[in-house]
């Protein structure tokens, strides 16, 4: 691909790194962006740059936040012992979209996956095994995608436990094998949390 300008071929190169997007797809947008008014390009531009400077992960839950401690973990009115471990914000998103759950959620940052080089320590698991330790939860929920590396981390996590009195569950199969949960539709979801059953009924599947 040629370019008649150095400064808008580093800006396709730019936008092409984006997850999804090919060069000609990042020219498209590039272009698009020079049509608009120079304020909302220059707007874009800062709410990006402030963001990847200030944002925060809450202390508690590791989700995404602007201040230390997220809303959800702030809030009083949510049952901070009951705690769902999701993979990333985008399922934290889903499942709040579906107005089912008030409890706490723990974001791993990834699944297990040798293949792709994440074992246990590049997620949260140890934070999470933390606060089953000091007695803070008293039912953990697994809710990640139903693939091999989400049933394997469930697995890994289950058997980091154990050996505490606390009560296990798992989404209900509402959510197809296979399914990335942040694709689920906000009903399915939601009959899958609340009826969420006892993980080691899982494990026999």
């Amino acid at each position: 691909m040629e370019f008649s300008s150095k400064l808008l071929e580093n800006a396709v190169n730019e936008m092409s790194q984006l997850p999804g997007i090919g060069k000609r797809t990042a020219l498209r947008l590039v272009l698009h962006l020079l049509k608009q008014p120079k304020q909302q390009t220059t707007l874009l531009a800062e709410s990006l740059k402030n963001m990847r400077e200030a944002i925060n992960f809450c202390k508690n839950c590791h989700n995404i936040s602007d201040t230390t401690l997220c809303e959800i973990c702030a809030n009083p009115n949510r049952n901070q012992t009951i705690v769902c471990v999701v993979e990333d914000i985008r399922d934290v998103m889903a499942i709040e979209n579906t107005s089912q759950f008030r409890g706490h959620y723990h974001v791993l940052g990834g699944k297990i996956s040798p293949m792709d080089g994440i074992g246990p320590g590049e997620l949260t698991i140890h934070s999470l095994t933390e606060k089953v330790k000091e007695g803070r939860v008293e039912e953990l929920i697994f809710a990640l995608s139903s693939t091999m590396e989400g049933d394997t981390t469930n697995f890994y996590i289950f058997k980091q436990i154990e050996k505490y009195n606390i009560t296990t569950t798992t989404i209900a199969r509402g959510i197809s094998v296979g399914d990335e949960l942040e694709y689920a539709d906000e009903i399915t979801l939601g009959r899958s949390i609340l009826h969420r059953v006892p993980f080691e009924n899982s494990l026999k599947n």
